[in-house]
């Protein structure tokens, strides 16, 4: 593989959000890999957030798909791709090109997604190719076109910094965009006068640099922004002349937003209505505006109508494609936006075309000389999987992806996959919830592995470059597509020999007849050869041929992508629906967490990352917890009339009451039953196709446990027989954490079997029977194998404490007593539950420093460097700080 070396460190791009930043990675001589932000790259300049930095602890071989399986046997590549590629053509052929579906994933490279694209849309002849990205930016995707008539993101990260007020909508961004909050904390701090707004049900720990927080509720968006739209026009604040030069239906969209009643829109988005008040005054008097949103408004029925509404206020002010001013949304994944380029969507073509119009069709069918270019749009992902299991698609590949724990009505979803006829999946993974269904497993390139480019969130493309080699026979997705295609009959086309090629012809289809009636154009690089790709900087699209290269911004003087280069104004209803009743009376809202990423595949593999929040859970304000019957720890039974799951208790003021929060990363690979996708009906925006994730109405109840338990173990046992089990990795092991309905079994049993340790191991135990506590544990030689606890209540020991001791040496009885007493000996420090990843320091070791003085966050980085590195902690490192001071007033 080729490699572009800087000091020995390959310059390349972090697999993770949409951010985009720019990662160094550097082989040592012993074989191990180091990564850290590169100061040159413009999404991040060295920053890199707590997963970014620990991206060396997730490469390597263990656990991978190596070679190519058939019905679980291995099998050679040839034989595997020919299988492909005759069941997929056997099938066209007897049901027509609609009986067979990609669904592909934002975790594709470019030129993957390209690839995957162009053969399904060019010659098998369907549109049913679409992507995980459908459900995270679709709504997005929809509005802007409805808007500005393409999928055009008019600003830049720049503008976030160069704004005097920043409105989050619906984005934890200090968990979900880390490297973005930091960039918006610092401008804060070198200019205290800029304003943050969040608006969100959950006070997130992004509140931190907030200076007013909307707990907003489930799908009061749009009363909020058409609140907003009405008092602006009330206000005096339209800027009529951008409006009438560059846009069209102004009037219908302010008399649809309504009148503006401040207290009819403070009920109707449930948010208070003096702060209501206080917003709707500085978003009319502030300038340069950044309305950044994500998540929380587009994984919603009514999403697309959540963004126009937002738009409609840029649109009507004029504030749009100028610094410091503009509607941003940000994307969740690293190449979410390569694969709306690309047409990776069932609902668009290739180099933003459009597949309904014919002009499109034809220009793609003669650049690609393609015998069957696609007439209509595909499946959009829930609807795809719906034909999957009524039968109308025979033939499934999925790529780089876990419909299995992502998609909503999960289990519907696994039971539609299992019945298909023949489902192919590429993957990396060994094992995932999807790929134990897979009648052909095919073994993929990772992230380290990988050669092409991917797209952030301003619209920069920047390229992913190998520096290990893929072991055993993973493949590039691309080079596997391509294969597959050859065997159908379509070798010419698809004669790639490496990505290089087939980026070049994708900026050659992005300026084939564009006279600039199209936003994407990056024809500057349709020659590119192999060495030009190697050393290919970071850039912002457009880049035309001859064109400026510098970054760009969108519509700051119009030039919008419609018909009369006018912007739309959407008229929008104000709708907050309220799906909850006397059977199902909470709001579920599902997303991320800080350290954990998807479905866990990658983050899993670190250990350092598992140890923040270890275990599923289940947001809860203090008072529903109360009228519950419900204690913080307790294991909860959350259920919606799709299914139910079973995760923690973590009862928080930050929550909005009647709401709770449970994140979607836990999979059957990691817990019991806590694939809260299960809990998520099928139910879609009309316009985008987004699944509603965040307002899912359920019931929460207190799991009847007759006993609880903490394990941490030397290695991971294959079977857990607990009604709740969620496993972490940790330093040299696992930990565990349990809860049973039965107390009256063998523990004696349960600890031997769940330690699986050798018959000269030394074992030992303690009972409390009156308290109801056991303790079990296992050492070969000065080593411990396993330790056990249990309790009627939530295990109290320790766990940081407990998970340090598979590291240490236990040679003499009062090391190994300590264990059986459930806390450090004298003179041992519990360092608390982790707090500061990067750096492995825990709540206790904070608050201990706060009361030996350190009065602010920059203190304790000082003292434990906490907070230094990639700042993802830093509010809550402020929070323990803050609530010192205050038991210190007391």
């Amino acid at each position: 593989m080729e490699m572009v070396r800087e000091a020995g460190e390959v310059k390349t791009t972090c697999p993770y959000c949409g951010v985009g930043c720019g990662v160094l990675a550097k082989i040592g001589a012993d074989g191990s890999v180091s990564v850290r932000g590169d100061p040159e790259h413009p999404a991040n300049f060295g920053r890199l957030c707590s997963k970014g930095s620990a991206l060396a602890e997730t490469i390597g071989a263990e656990g991978r798909l190596l070679h190519p399986e058939i019905h679980g046997r291995r099998a050679d590549w040839d034989e595997a791709l020919d299988l492909v590629a005759s069941k997929f053509s056997e099938t066209i052929a007897e049901h027509g090109p609609d009986s067979v579906a990609l669904y592909v994933s934002g975790q594709l490279l470019t030129e993957d997604y390209y690839v995957a694209n162009k053969l399904m849309k060019g010659f098998v002849g369907s549109a049913n190719i679409d992507t995980n990205s459908r459900l995270c930016m679709a709504s997005s995707v929809a509005g802007h076109r409805r808007a500005f008539g393409s999928d055009t993101v008019p600003g830049t990260y720049e503008d976030l910094e160069l704004a005097d007020l920043v409105v989050l909508v619906g984005s934890n961004l200090a968990w979900c965009h880390p490297v973005l909050y930091q960039r918006i904390a610092a401008a804060k701090a070198a200019r205290p006068a800029m304003r943050v707004v969040l608006v969100d049900p959950r006070r997130t720990m992004t509140a931190d640099i907030a200076d007013l927080h909307l707990p907003v509720r489930a799908d009061g968006d749009i009363a909020l922004f058409n609140g907003l739209l009405a008092h602006l026009a009330q206000a005096g604040a339209i800027d009529h002349a951008y409006a009438e030069t560059h846009t069209t239906g102004l009037d219908e969209a302010i008399a649809a937003a309504g009148a503006p009643d401040l207290a009819a829109i403070a009920e109707a988005a449930g948010i208070d209505g003096a702060a209501l008040a206080e917003f709707f005054a500085l978003f009319a008097a502030t300038e340069r505006t950044v309305t950044v949103y994500s998540q929380g408004v587009n994984q919603s029925s009514v999403g697309t109508d959540k963004v126009n509404a937002i738009i409609n206020c840029h649109l009507a002010t004029g504030r749009i494609g100028r610094p410091g001013i503009g509607p941003f949304s940000v994307t969740g994944q690293p190449n979410a936006m390569g694969g709306r380029e690309v047409g990776g969507l069932a609902n668009m073509l290739a180099a933003h075309m459009d597949i309904e119009n014919p002009v499109h069709r034809d220009r793609v069918r003669r650049f690609w000389q393609a015998p069957n270019v696609a007439i209509r749009p595909g499946l959009k992902a829930v609807d795809m999987f719906r034909a999957v299991a009524d039968g109308r698609v025979k033939a499934l590949w999925i790529m780089a992806t876990n419909p299995v724990d992502s998609l909503p009505e999960g289990d519907a979803v696994e039971a539609a996959i299992a019945a298909c006829p023949f489902v192919v999946v590429s993957e990396v993974e060994g094992e995932t919830d999807t790929l134990r269904h897979a009648h052909v497993k095919l073994p993929a390139a990772a992230w380290g592995e990988k050669d092409g480019t991917v797209t952030n969130s301003e619209r920069r493309i920047s390229r992913q470059r190998p520096f290990l080699r893929a072991p055993g026979e993973a493949r590039p997705d691309w080079w596997i597509i391509g294969e597959v295609a050859k065997r159908m009959g379509f070798g010419a086309a698809f004669a790639y020999d490496s990505p290089a090629e087939i980026f070049a012809e994708h900026a050659a289809l992005s300026a084939f007849e564009n006279a600039g009636e199209r936003d994407f154009d990056i024809g500057a690089h349709e020659h590119l050869d192999r060495q030009s790709y190697q050393n290919l900087k970071p850039f912002q699209w457009p880049a035309p041929a001859g064109g400026d290269m510098g970054d760009t911004r969108f519509f700051g003087d119009g030039g919008y992508f419609t018909p009369d280069r006018k912007a739309r104004f959407v008229a929008i209803r104000s709708v907050a629906p309220d799906r909850t009743g006397a059977a199902f009376p909470l709001v579920l809202n599902t997303g991320r967490v800080r350290d954990h990423w998807h479905t866990m595949t990658r983050t899993a593999r670190s250990q350092r990352l598992s140890q923040h929040l270890a275990e599923p859970f289940a947001e809860l304000h203090p008072a529903d917890a109360a009228r519950h019957g419900i204690r913080d720890a307790d294991v909860v039974r959350v259920a919606s009339s799709a299914g139910y799951i079973l995760v923690r208790a973590l009862l928080s003021s930050r929550q909005r009451e009647g709401a709770v929060f449970v994140p979607m990363h836990w999979t059957d690979q990691f817990a019991s039953g806590a694939r809260v996708d299960r809990l998520v009906p099928a139910l879609t925006d009309p316009s985008s196709g987004q699944p509603a994730s965040k307002h899912v109405p359920v019931a929460i109840e207190r799991f009847q446990a007759a006993a609880y338990g903490f394990a941490v173990l030397a290695s991971r046992p294959e079977t857990i027989d607990a009604e709740y089990w969620a496993v972490a990795r940790c330093a040299e092991g696992w930990r565990v954490e349990l809860a049973f309905t039965d107390a009256a079994r063998d523990w004696t049993l349960f600890a031997d079997t769940l330690f699986g340790a050798s018959s000269s191991a030394e074992s030992l135990s303690y009972h409390d029977l009156s308290g109801g506590q056991r303790r079990y544990a296992c050492f070969e030689g000065d080593r411990l194998v396993g330790a056990l606890f249990l309790d009627r209540e939530p295990v109290a020991a320790p766990r940081n404490w407990a998970v340090e001791q598979l590291a240490a040496r236990h040679e003499g009885r009062r090391a190994r007593l300590s264990i059986m007493a459930a806390r450090p000996g004298q003179g041992v420090v519990d360092r608390g539950a982790t707090v500061c990843s990067c750096f492995g320091i825990g709540a206790n070791q904070i608050a201990a420093a706060a009361a030996n003085g350190c009065a602010t966050v920059e203190a304790i980085g000082k003292v434990l460097q906490a907070g230094t590195n990639c700042g993802s902690c830093r509010a809550e490192i402020r929070g323990i700080v803050d609530a010192h001071r205050l038991q210190a007033a007391e």
